[in-house]
């Protein structure tokens, strides 16, 4: 049985990921992005307009993210302790490093 089977230990990885770059976009300048929480969805909201989602699918035990036309679905690996995409695409935090270093123009790393 893994971890995440219980809801309650989801949740908690869910909410712990999310205070995680909640807290790290909180050092990134408000003007070119801002993070708003609610009910385990984290909305990036960037400069243009334009957002980025990440949000939990308990029934699924995933956390999925959307960005434009993309998107993926990520599974806890509890051994690791990270998220990993479904499709074998990477881990959560470097995807997501990476569409932020895109659209701000500077090397962001959140791992």
């Amino acid at each position: 049985m893994s971890p995440t089977s219980e809801p309650g230990n989801f949740l908690h990885e869910v909410d712990s990921l999310i205070g995680d770059l909640v807290r790290r976009f909180d050092a990134i300048d408000p003007d070119e992005l801002e993070a708003e929480t609610s009910e385990g969805v984290l909305k990036l909201t960037f400069a243009d307009g334009s957002k980025c989602v990440l949000n939990r699918q308990t029934a699924a035990q995933q956390v999925w993210l959307a960005e434009g036309a993309s998107a993926w679905h990520f599974n806890y690996e509890q051994a690791a302790r990270r998220w990993v995409d479904s499709k074998g695409r990477g881990d959560l935090r470097a995807i997501l490093g990476d569409i932020l270093t895109r659209r701000l123009g500077r090397r962001i790393a959140l791992g």
